[in-house]
């Protein structure tokens, strides 16, 4: 018999699958544009991929959390408290660290004439992929911290 938890461990799972998988390769869909027309092309990628992130990631933490108050004992987990917080602190990292390296990016795509891709574009999309790339090795600990659940 298939009871709650499990229903709400196997949302959790495809969630992961869901908001994680996409997130992964998000800077690499805009890495690919040589012009401006074709980075304007991966940023509309991006964003319509990024809908899945925010999707997956919203299921992600209500499962989470309803997997916590069905299973109390998992609060008292080192694993799963640190698994949380990382989250947590991941999700914070969208409007207070990756939003703000975006908009000038997306004002940039929106404004420029031409196809050559300007400089200033490389400048503030390296800023924008590093917050990316850490947020990503945030992702990898707290998959590997569900997997392995070490302490």
């Amino acid at each position: 018999m298939i009871t709650f938890y499990k229903v709400i461990v196997f949302i959790h799972i495809f969630s992961a699958i869901i908001g994680m998988g996409p997130g992964f390769i998000l800077t690499t869909v805009v890495k690919s544009g040589n012009t401006m027309t074709e980075l304007r092309h991966s940023y509309r990628l991006r964003h319509k991929l990024h809908i899945y992130v925010m999707v997956g990631g919203t299921l992600l933490l209500v499962t989470g959390l309803i997997m916590g108050f069905l299973n109390p004992s998992l609060f008292r987990m080192g694993w799963y408290i640190v698994s949380l917080v990382l989250f947590l602190v991941a999700l914070a990292s969208g409007p207070l660290l990756l939003s703000p390296r975006s908009k000038p990016v997306k004002a940039l795509l929106e404004s420029h004439k031409g196809d050559e891709i300007p400089e200033e574009y490389w400048r503030l999309s390296k800023a924008l992929f590093r917050t990316e790339y850490v947020a990503n090795v945030i992702f990898i600990i707290i998959i590997t911290l569900m997997i392995l659940k070490p302490f």
